[in-house]
């Protein structure tokens, strides 16, 4: 015949039981429905997956396009337990919001009505300008207009047309040194246009 004591702990070993098996329930993906969280990119391969530094094969959602090794994710795991690989995760705190840029050289902000020089970092991994910046008053070319942000910095340069006077264009060069340049235009310039400026970082 068991005493109480044997009875009370042959409960509680009961009890902890049930509670185990509801909170392996609940964590079961298929109760669960979906979870997310932050991964690092190891490995990309050809066949539309990432592998992250902790062993996770995640296919890339059609929005996640240019995938790097060493970025920082974000992955879920839906109810059927696949993996998803959805992007990477903003560099700093800056992104999707307007940023004033710090101009050098003599160049300063043309003022109203145009927009301020200013960059923002696009969910894509790339980088828009906007603005009008306005040319010291002796500007022979090449111009730097600003030294970039390290967190904007792209691996490759980019060139792009722009208006950098009345009826005169020339071209502006986003340097992986940092640099911000205006350069093969005749005369001098009186300002250098950002505006539509799109590039990619890596």
């Amino acid at each position: 015949m068991s005493s109480g004591s044997e009875l009370a702990i042959h409960a509680d070993l009961a009890d902890a039981l049930r509670r185990q098996a509801t909170q392996a329930g609940a964590d079961s993906p298929a109760v669960r429905g979906s979870d997310w969280r932050q991964a690092i990119v190891a490995t990309v391969n050809t066949d539309g997956t990432v592998v992250t530094s902790d062993g996770i094969i995640a296919r890339r959602m059609a929005t996640y396009v240019t995938p790097t090794v060493g970025e920082t994710i974000v992955v879920s795991i839906s109810s059927s337990g696949n993996w998803l690989a959805h992007g990477r995760i903003a560099a700093t705190t800056t992104a999707g919001t307007w940023q004033t840029l710090t101009l050098s050289g003599g160049w300063t902000t043309f003022g109203s009505p145009y927009w301020t020089p200013s960059y923002r970092i696009n969910g894509d991994g790339t980088v828009s300008l906007s603005g009008l910046a306005k040319a010291p008053a002796s500007a022979a070319q090449p111009q730097t207009i600003c030294t970039l942000p390290a967190g904007i910095v792209p691996a490759s340069k980019s060139r792009f047309a722009t208006e950098v006077a009345n009826a005169v264009h020339g071209v502006l060069d986003v340097n992986a040194t940092g640099t911000l340049q205006i350069q093969d235009y005749s005369g001098n310039a009186g300002w250098a246009a950002l505006d539509g400026v799109q590039y990619r970082l890596t």
